[in-house]
């Protein structure tokens, strides 16, 4: 069992590695192994809606330029996700709304079923509302939603004030832990024989009339 967790900062070592660490570690202790995913400092194109990953299975038509198809892969071979993402203006980077974009719009069919959970990083505040916009992706791509104690956020400028966020790092070790159960869970309903239902003919609707 594994998960795969997207570190969405331009810092590889900062903030929201942090937090996904002690996320890692929750993990760890039930027995789920995790690999973190730095997205890097290299620009990250947005959708331009060319609807070109419709013509492919689980692809973006120009990911394979800039670790987007890349992503899809390792979320689809892992048995849960984990997104992290410093708070930039009261949201997400910007660098990982346009990774997000494509890679749930893309690949979002093979990931129904598996559990994610989102975590995010700020000095002070905004947390609240960059919290809502990246768990959008997962409740849109029938992914179950890990919770913790607490909404799942840290607080820090640096690394060494993240540690000293006690309350958010319990909240991050036990968003890990939980996932563990859950994937546990899941794995043991399926060997029991239950699976999960689908929807035949998903009708779409514009609000047009």
């Amino acid at each position: 069992m594994s998960v795969v967790m997207i570190n969405g900062s331009t810092r590889e070592f900062g903030c929201t590695y942090t937090a996904l660490s002690e996320v890692a570690r929750g993990l760890a202790d039930s027995g789920v192994a995790s690999e973190i995913v730095w997205i890097g400092r290299s620009a990250i194109s947005p959708c331009i809606a060319c609807y070109g990953c419709q013509k492919l299975q689980n692809r973006c038509a120009h990911g394979e330029t800039d670790g987007v198809n890349t992503i899809i892969s390792k979320i689809i071979d892992a048995e849960g996700l984990v997104i992290g993402s410093p708070v930039y203006f009261a949201g997400i980077n910007g660098a990982l709304k346009c990774l997000l974009d494509r890679v749930f719009y893309a690949g979002s069919a093979g990931y129904a079923g598996k559990p994610a959970a989102c975590i995010v990083s700020a000095r002070r505040a905004g947390t609240t509302s960059a919290l809502e916009q990246v768990q959008k992706y997962p409740l849109i791509s029938q992914m179950p939603l890990v919770s913790s104690f607490y909404w799942p956020m840290v607080h820090g400028m640096k690394p060494e004030d993240v540690h000293q966020d006690i309350e958010g790092m319990q909240v991050a070790w036990l968003l890990g832990a939980n996932m563990a159960w859950l994937i546990k869970s899941i794995a043991a309903g399926r060997e029991a024989g239950i699976t999960a239902l689908t929807v035949e003919g998903r009708v779409r609707t514009n609000f047009v009339r």
